[in-house]
Parts: structure tokens; C-alpha cells; sequence
């Protein structure tokens, strides 16, 4: 049975790959509101990576409450 926090990273992990995904396929297109949705996806995956730099095993409260705002913000 998977934990509440297991069910948080697996949700984390594939909204993460959904973005870099998006950020690949808007690579090639050099419109200006393609640049800046683009920059907010790499400041989205920024924002994760600084909110994990101690990884899942230090995920305290506090990290878990911020990771479920950041997949609010970024639920399409």
C-alpha cells in the first residue's frame, strides 16, 4: 500500500517529467510567448529541485505542504 508520501512523490515525478517533456517540444520554436512560457517551465522545475535538495528521505511536513502547492500551480 502505497504511503501518503509515496502517493506524493509519484504524482511530483510524473508532473515533472510532463513539464521537461513540454519544455523539450517548445525548444525548437523561438516566438517570444514560447520563450516565456518556456522560462516559466525551467522556474517551475527550478522551484522543485531547490524544494528537494534534501531529497524524499528528509521530506518533512513542511517540504510536502510545498510540494502540494507547487502541483497546484502547475495542474493544468
Amino acid at each position: 500500500m502505497l504511503t501518503k508520501t509515496d502517493d506524493l512523490k509519484d504524482r511530483v515525478e510524473a508532473k515533472r517529467a510532463e513539464l521537461r517533456a513540454r519544455m523539450k517540444a517548445l525548444k525548437v520554436d523561438s516566438r517570444h510567448d514560447v520563450i516565456v512560457a518556456r522560462d516559466q517551465l525551467k522556474a517551475g522545475l527550478i522551484e522543485l529541485d531547490v524544494t528537494l535538495k534534501d531529497g524524499w528521505d528528509k521530506a518533512s511536513a513542511a517540504v510536502e505542504a510545498k510540494l502540494n502547492a507547487w502541483l497546484a500551480r502547475h495542474s493544468d
